[in-house]
Protein backbone atom coordinates (compact mmCIF):
# COMPACT_ATOMS: atom_id res chain seq x y z
CA UNK A 1 0.00 0.00 0.00
CA UNK A 2 2.89 2.34 0.59
CA UNK A 3 3.72 2.37 -3.05
CA UNK A 4 0.96 3.16 -4.66
CA UNK A 5 0.45 5.83 -2.06
CA UNK A 6 3.83 7.34 -2.49
CA UNK A 7 2.90 7.08 -6.46
CA UNK A 8 0.40 8.82 -5.86
CA UNK A 9 1.90 11.86 -3.76
CA UNK A 10 4.23 11.68 -6.57
CA UNK A 11 1.85 12.24 -9.40
CA UNK A 12 0.18 14.87 -7.14
CA UNK A 13 3.51 16.75 -6.45
CA UNK A 14 4.79 16.67 -10.53
CA UNK A 15 0.89 17.98 -11.08
CA UNK A 16 1.85 20.17 -8.85
CA UNK A 17 4.99 21.48 -10.21
CA UNK A 18 4.18 21.19 -13.93
CA UNK A 19 1.11 23.69 -12.99
CA UNK A 20 3.14 26.22 -11.30
CA UNK A 21 5.63 25.98 -14.08
CA UNK A 22 2.77 26.84 -16.56
CA UNK A 23 2.23 30.21 -14.35
CA UNK A 24 5.94 30.77 -14.75
CA UNK A 25 6.84 30.29 -11.46
CA UNK A 26 10.75 30.30 -11.20
CA UNK A 27 11.05 28.24 -7.46
CA UNK A 28 8.93 25.29 -9.37
CA UNK A 29 11.14 25.02 -12.93
CA UNK A 30 14.13 24.56 -9.97
CA UNK A 31 11.90 22.00 -8.38
CA UNK A 32 10.97 20.14 -11.70
CA UNK A 33 14.69 20.47 -12.86
CA UNK A 34 16.37 19.11 -9.36
CA UNK A 35 13.30 16.13 -9.85
CA UNK A 36 14.21 14.83 -12.97
CA UNK A 37 18.01 16.48 -13.77
CA UNK A 38 19.93 13.27 -12.30
CA UNK A 39 17.99 10.97 -14.47
CA UNK A 40 18.07 12.58 -17.20
CA UNK A 41 21.72 13.30 -16.93
CA UNK A 42 22.69 9.87 -16.67
CA UNK A 43 20.93 9.23 -20.11
CA UNK A 44 23.13 12.12 -21.51
CA UNK A 45 26.03 11.14 -20.50
CA UNK A 46 25.24 7.25 -21.39
CA UNK A 47 24.20 8.98 -25.43
CA UNK A 48 27.12 11.32 -25.50
CA UNK A 49 29.85 9.47 -24.02
CA UNK A 50 31.52 12.46 -21.98
CA UNK A 51 30.32 14.36 -18.90
CA UNK A 52 31.16 17.74 -21.20
CA UNK A 53 28.38 17.03 -23.48
CA UNK A 54 25.98 15.12 -21.19
CA UNK A 55 26.18 18.79 -19.25
CA UNK A 56 25.40 20.86 -22.56
CA UNK A 57 23.33 18.45 -23.82
CA UNK A 58 21.06 18.31 -20.00
CA UNK A 59 21.23 22.21 -20.21
CA UNK A 60 19.89 22.66 -24.13
CA UNK A 61 17.26 19.77 -23.05
CA UNK A 62 15.83 21.27 -20.40
CA UNK A 63 15.85 25.23 -21.68
CA UNK A 64 13.42 23.60 -24.27
CA UNK A 65 11.25 21.86 -21.50
CA UNK A 66 11.02 25.07 -20.08
CA UNK A 67 10.08 27.12 -23.05
CA UNK A 68 7.55 24.35 -24.37
CA UNK A 69 5.97 23.61 -20.69
CA UNK A 70 2.64 24.80 -21.87
CA UNK A 71 2.34 22.30 -24.54
CA UNK A 72 2.56 19.90 -22.13
CA UNK A 73 -1.21 18.10 -22.10
CA UNK A 74 -0.93 15.67 -19.03
CA UNK A 75 1.30 16.10 -16.53
CA UNK A 76 1.37 12.71 -15.69
CA UNK A 77 3.62 12.15 -18.33
CA UNK A 78 5.84 14.85 -17.74
CA UNK A 79 8.32 12.00 -17.30
CA UNK A 80 8.23 10.71 -20.54
CA UNK A 81 7.72 13.82 -21.92
CA UNK A 82 11.33 15.19 -20.52
CA UNK A 83 13.08 12.14 -21.50
CA UNK A 84 11.81 12.08 -25.14
CA UNK A 85 13.48 15.67 -25.22
CA UNK A 86 16.58 14.47 -23.60
CA UNK A 87 16.96 11.70 -26.39
CA UNK A 88 16.22 14.16 -29.20
CA UNK A 89 18.76 16.59 -28.00
CA UNK A 90 21.26 13.58 -27.44
CA UNK A 91 20.43 12.75 -31.19
CA UNK A 92 21.00 16.01 -32.06
CA UNK A 93 24.52 16.53 -30.92
CA UNK A 94 25.32 13.52 -32.06
CA UNK A 95 24.30 14.12 -35.59
CA UNK A 96 26.53 17.04 -34.98
CA UNK A 97 29.21 15.24 -34.39
CA UNK A 98 28.30 13.35 -37.75
CA UNK A 99 27.96 9.74 -35.78
CA UNK A 100 28.28 7.16 -38.39
CA UNK A 101 25.42 4.45 -38.66
CA UNK A 102 26.42 1.90 -41.08
CA UNK A 103 23.80 1.38 -43.77
CA UNK A 104 23.10 -2.75 -43.75
CA UNK A 105 19.69 -3.70 -46.02
CA UNK A 106 20.95 -7.51 -47.44
CA UNK A 107 22.92 -8.63 -44.03
CA UNK A 108 21.38 -11.19 -41.58
CA UNK A 109 21.50 -11.24 -38.33
CA UNK A 110 21.56 -13.86 -36.43
CA UNK A 111 19.37 -14.18 -32.81
CA UNK A 112 21.25 -14.56 -29.57
CA UNK A 113 21.42 -17.67 -28.97
CA UNK A 114 20.06 -19.07 -25.70
CA UNK A 115 21.95 -20.31 -23.31
CA UNK A 116 25.39 -18.58 -24.24
CA UNK A 117 28.12 -18.61 -21.47
CA UNK A 118 28.03 -15.36 -20.21
CA UNK A 119 27.72 -16.29 -16.50
CA UNK A 120 31.36 -17.15 -16.66
CA UNK A 121 32.43 -13.66 -17.64
CA UNK A 122 33.61 -11.48 -14.11
CA UNK A 123 30.94 -8.75 -15.78
CA UNK A 124 30.95 -5.82 -13.38
CA UNK A 125 28.48 -3.06 -13.71
CA UNK A 126 31.97 -0.94 -13.98
CA UNK A 127 33.24 -3.19 -16.59
CA UNK A 128 29.99 -3.02 -19.00
CA UNK A 129 29.78 0.81 -18.32
CA UNK A 130 33.63 1.15 -19.14
CA UNK A 131 33.38 -1.60 -22.32
CA UNK A 132 30.27 0.40 -23.74
CA UNK A 133 31.82 3.92 -23.18
CA UNK A 134 34.96 2.35 -25.38
CA UNK A 135 32.21 1.88 -28.58
CA UNK A 136 31.77 3.57 -31.73
CA UNK A 137 29.41 6.63 -31.20
CA UNK A 138 26.76 4.52 -33.50
CA UNK A 139 26.91 1.19 -31.53
CA UNK A 140 26.83 3.28 -28.37
CA UNK A 141 23.56 5.41 -29.36
CA UNK A 142 22.01 1.86 -30.79
CA UNK A 143 22.68 0.16 -27.25
CA UNK A 144 21.81 2.12 -25.01
CA UNK A 145 18.57 3.61 -26.60
CA UNK A 146 17.71 -0.52 -26.85
CA UNK A 147 18.88 -1.25 -23.47
CA UNK A 148 18.66 1.74 -21.20
CA UNK A 149 15.77 3.47 -22.86
CA UNK A 150 13.92 0.11 -23.93
CA UNK A 151 12.92 1.90 -27.44
CA UNK A 152 12.02 -1.15 -29.89
CA UNK A 153 14.42 -1.67 -33.46
CA UNK A 154 11.83 0.11 -35.42
CA UNK A 155 11.58 3.12 -32.86
CA UNK A 156 15.08 3.39 -33.00
CA UNK A 157 15.24 3.13 -37.05
CA UNK A 158 12.79 6.53 -36.57
CA UNK A 159 14.64 8.34 -34.37
CA UNK A 160 17.87 7.67 -36.23
CA UNK A 161 16.38 8.13 -39.97
CA UNK A 162 18.13 4.33 -40.63
CA UNK A 163 16.60 0.85 -41.23
CA UNK A 164 15.40 -1.03 -38.66
CA UNK A 165 17.97 -3.96 -40.32
CA UNK A 166 20.80 -1.27 -39.59
CA UNK A 167 19.59 -0.58 -35.88
CA UNK A 168 19.59 -4.70 -35.27
CA UNK A 169 22.98 -5.12 -37.17
CA UNK A 170 24.25 -2.42 -35.56
CA UNK A 171 22.88 -3.80 -31.75
CA UNK A 172 24.08 -7.26 -32.15
CA UNK A 173 27.56 -5.79 -33.26
CA UNK A 174 27.55 -3.32 -30.10
CA UNK A 175 27.10 -6.25 -28.15
CA UNK A 176 29.45 -8.49 -29.63
CA UNK A 177 32.11 -5.83 -29.11
CA UNK A 178 31.03 -5.20 -25.36
CA UNK A 179 31.60 -8.87 -25.06
CA UNK A 180 35.40 -8.66 -26.61
CA UNK A 181 35.96 -5.82 -24.62
CA UNK A 182 35.41 -7.60 -21.46
CA UNK A 183 36.82 -10.37 -22.56
CA UNK A 184 40.40 -9.32 -23.46
CA UNK A 185 40.14 -7.09 -19.76
CA UNK A 186 39.49 -10.98 -18.34
CA UNK A 187 42.50 -12.05 -20.41
CA UNK A 188 44.87 -9.68 -18.89
CA UNK A 189 43.70 -9.85 -15.53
Amino acid sequence: MQASANNLNQTIITDHLVAQCKKGDVRAFRELYNAYSEAMYNICLRMTGNAADAEDTLQEAFMQVFRNIDRLENAGSVTAWIKRIVVNHCLSHLRRKKVYFEEVDNIEVAEEKAGMDEDSFAWTVSAIKDAIQGLPHGYRTVLNLSIFEEYSHKEIAVMLDISESTVKTQYMRAKDKVRQIIKQKNAIR
